[in-house]
């Protein structure tokens, strides 16, 4: 098994492409819009609270969220590439976002195929959320 490290970095630091292929990799870029190259671009660099998982140098995973470090963290998109899966990055990747911001809650809106793997980390359902799109 590879050994792999989680860190919190700054969105203008990560290399899109790269940040993209995980995306890919991970399922995530059918939900995304990684075919409008600017927009990708800005959703990652206006991120106030990114944490990456690398392994060797590789970028293997993602958590891309928007804090106010005090109440509420909204983790908007957690990507881990398909090889590194049920290894343990996700979940190292959410206690990495909840210890930059260890009052707030995390609020996230699962992927209909995650919708099972939250609860084992400890996540409530919420039913009353709600989306307004553009």
């Amino acid at each position: 098994m590879t050994k792999w490290k989680t860190e919190r970095v700054a969105g203008t630091d990560l290399d899109v492409r790269e940040v993209l292929a995980v995306y890919a990799s991970s399922g995530l870029g059918e939900r995304r819009p990684v075919e409008q190259a600017e927009r990708f671009a800005d959703m990652v660099r206006n991120a106030n609270l990114v944490v990456v998982c690398r392994a060797e140098g590789e970028l293997v995973g993602i958590a891309r969220s928007i804090s106010d470090f005090s109440y509420v963290t909204y983790l908007s998109d957690i990507a881990v590439r398909k090889e590194h899966q049920r290894a343990g990055v996700g979940r190292a990747l959410i206690e990495a976002t909840r210890q930059e911001a260890p009052l707030a809650k995390i609020v996230l809106l699962s992927a209909p195929a995650a919708t099972e793997y939250y609860p084992h980390l400890g996540f409530t359902p919420h039913h009353s959320a709600w989306v307004l799109n553009p």
